[in-house]
């Protein structure tokens, strides 16, 4: 009988059930996310009420979907970090209740991981450079030796972060990504920091002078188009640099941001220059989902990782580096 598994997501504002067979075919992946008062960041107490109101219609939801019922269901895969502790607790405590009676194996995933397999999954990438980029994470990563080594990242606040910062500032609604995107068509550039240390980044000096520019009289459109521009060229300078420092000639976007267009045009000019291959998780998996759980519980699970409900603890600040990748060993 084929593996299944039932994926929750919870580390911030998206809970996320995902149903995935262990030949990697998605069956279920319904998700709804909670979206705070404009002009507000999460809020993660509110977020976390949010996730544990839809919990259970969410996995209604995604059975039915799947044509399946919790019987069917070989393991529970949660997401226990990194992320926002008062979310991570609620996924964590509906994935035991789970686990506890259907009797079926709980396995631990770490989120990050998560965005790079089901990256990897949907595109078809074997071995790629692996830039992450999301509301939680900017990082460059590339796989050796038995983990997913970060080559650079943000050294602040992740990309998205200041996406939604600056969006928040202008006036334009929440999540701020698709927004900050529509808005910078035919934008023009005016000068901002471009701030790149070695393998690193920054982006709150280049999110406030924005802002600053913004309160001065520039417009929307030029912030936007500017702003894209800028931090869009410090990724893929790092991300360059990588590439040619570990030889690999794939190059997979992850993670929320990575369902840019502008993003992904200047990342192709890149890897087309060098010889790479491009590869981008499709929209539906760039953000947040319960599948890209599912689907990295299986791979955990058949090369031996699990865990127990007692010691099944949130990790609030899980490093993508510090996950044991067996099934690439």
């Amino acid at each position: 009988m084929e593996l299944i598994s039932l994926g929750i997501e919870s580390t911030a504002h998206t809970f996320g059930v995902g149903i995935v067979t262990e030949e990697g075919r998605i069956l279920a992946n319904e998700s709804d996310m909670h979206v705070p008062k404009k002009g507000a960041g999460i809020i993660p107490r509110e977020a976390a009420e949010h996730h544990t109101q839809l919990a259970s219609s969410l996995i209604k939801r995604a059975l039915e979907k799947a044509k399946l019922n919790l019987k069917d269901i070989g393991i529970i895969s949660v997401a226990l970090g990194p992320g926002l502790p008062p979310c991570l607790n609620t996924g964590a405590t509906i994935s035991r209740y789970l686990s506890l009676i259907t009797r079926k194996p709980l396995i631990p995933v770490n989120h990050s991981i998560a965005h790079i397999e089901i990256g990897k999954l949907t595109t078809g990438a074997k071995d790629p450079v692996v830039v992450y980029l999301s509301g939680g994470n900017t990082q460059i990563i590339a796989y050796a030796s038995g983990k997913y080594r970060i080559f650079g990242e943000t050294e602040d606040i992740p990309v998205g972060n200041a996406i939604d910062n600056l969006a928040r500032e202008l006036g334009l609604k929440t999540p701020g990504g698709p927004e900050v995107e529509r808005a910078a068509a035919g934008g023009k550039y005016v000068d901002l920091p471009y701030v790149v240390k070695g393998m690193d980044l920054s982006f709150t000096g280049i999110t406030t002078e924005a802002i600053k520019k913004f309160k001065h009289g520039i417009s929307v459109k030029d912030i936007c188009f500017s702003f894209q521009e800028t931090v869009f060229a410090m990724l893929v300078e790092v991300a360059e640099r990588a590439v040619a420092h570990t030889g690999k000639s794939e190059l997979l976007l992850v993670g929320g941001v990575a369902a840019n267009k502008k993003l992904q045009e200047m990342f192709k000019i890149m890897c087309d220059e060098r010889g790479a291959k491009l590869f981008c998780v499709p929209a539906e998996y760039a953000g947040d989902n319960g599948a890209m759980i599912a689907w990295t519980g299986i791979l955990e699970y058949k090369s031996g990782n699990k865990t127990g409900v007692k010691e099944s603890k949130v990790r609030q600040k899980w490093r993508t580096d510090e996950a044991q990748i067996k099934w690439l060993d």
